[in-house]
Order: C-alpha cells, then structure tokens, then sequence
C-alpha cells in the first residue's frame, strides 16, 4: 500500500492519475483544452463555482484582483488516459485542494459533455515527492515528452497537450513556472531540449524493453 505523502509549502511533487480501467479520459481536443483551462481556473485560493462563474469574475475583478495561487504548475502533459503533472505546493493543503477542485471540476464536465456517469479517474490521485535536484530536472523531462514515451507521437513538437514546446522556445505558455528548470540550462532553449531528447529516448528505449522481456 503506498504512504500517504505529507506535501510541504516550497517543495515539488510528481502528481500524476489515469481514467478509471485504464479508459481514456480525453476523446477529442475540447477535453484537452476544457482540462487544460482547468488547471489555470481552479488554481487560486479563492472558491470556484465553475469556470464560467470564474470567467467572469476575472472580467470584473481583474486577474489581479484574484487571491494568490495554490500551486505553482512547472511541468505538465496530458495522454489520452492519464496526465502527469508537477506541482510546487505554495499554501497549505494547497496540493489536495487543487487536485480536488480539478478532478470533481473535469469529471463533471467529461460526463455531462459524453452522457456518462460515475468515477472517471483510478481512485485518489498519486503523488511522488520530488527530493532532489537531479530527480527534478529528469522528471521534467520525463513528463515534457511523456507522450513519445508512451507511444502516442513519435515527435514531441507535434504533442500540443505538454509544455515541452514552451521549454523550447517554440511557444510562449504562461502556465508554467519554468524558472526553476531552465535556469540550470542557461535559459537556452536548445540546451534544454538536447536533454530532454536524450533522457526521452533512454526512457522509451527501456520501457520498450522491458515490455519485451515480459512478453517472452
């Protein structure tokens, strides 16, 4: 049974969950960017209703005017059937709270938008506290080209869902803080993408393999 992890302010977290019976939990491109959206809408200490209620709100408000966030996203990708995210806890309990308010907030829309009901994610999401420096920068690599890991494109500039094109120049997201990353690469883009690539491909390579060895 895995441990309950304790997330500390100022500390960094793979956070990662699948669809329930490894089913997709995004059919087309609306479910990406409605997810996507999400985890910018629901990322502020105050309540949400829904994203349209906050819509609105930052129309009369100001982002400004919002309260600060309750995480810092640095890293994220989405597959088909499950997403891979890291966090930086910035308040207390602030992790649970954003994770909560995003899966009940997606679930809702997945299943009134696909005429579903019930659990749409694998229970309670998983978290995996990030302890080193070393592990941070291979986890950012690990989720930035998860989905050629996984088999889903062969070409991670062609993966609109991840924030690998905003760490290589090639697009110009603000979700992520990604200081923090490519600071230890000089900010330049090509450095951190020659990483990337290299580390993508040893990890790809070994899942393969280990796959062919179960097979056998």
């Amino acid at each position: 049974m895995r441990r309950k992890v304790e997330f500390i302010n100022e500390q960094y977290y793979h956070v990662y969950n699948r669809g329930v019976e490894k089913r997709d939990v995004f059919l087309g491109d609306p479910d990406y960017l409605r997810f996507l959206k999400s985890l910018n809408n629901f990322n502020q200490e105050d309540p949400v209703l829904s994203l349209f209620w906050n819509d609105i709100k930052k129309k009369n408000l100001g982002v400004g005017s919002l309260k600060s966030k309750l995480v810092d996203i640095i890293v994220y990708c989405l597959n088909p059937n499950h997403f891979h995210l890291l966090l930086k806890q910035r308040i207390n309990g602030g992790i649970s709270e954003f994770m909560k308010r995003l899966g009940t907030g997606y679930t809702g829309y997945f299943n009134h938008k696909h005429e579903r009901s019930g659990v749409l994610f694998q229970g309670r999401f998983k978290s995996i506290h990030v302890n080193s420096n070393a592990y941070l920068l291979y986890l950012s690599a690990y989720i930035n080209e998860n989905n050629f890991i996984h088999g889903y494109s062969k070409d991670s500039h062609a993966w609109k869902y991840s924030s690998y094109l905003d760490y290589i120049g090639k697009r110009q997201g603000k979700m992520c803080d990604k200081n923090i990353i490519l600071d230890q690469f000089n900010n330049n883009f090509k450095q951190y993408e020659e990483f990337s690539k290299e580390n993508a491909l040893h990890l790809k390579n070994k899942k393969e393999d280990e796959k062919y060895l179960l097979e056998i």
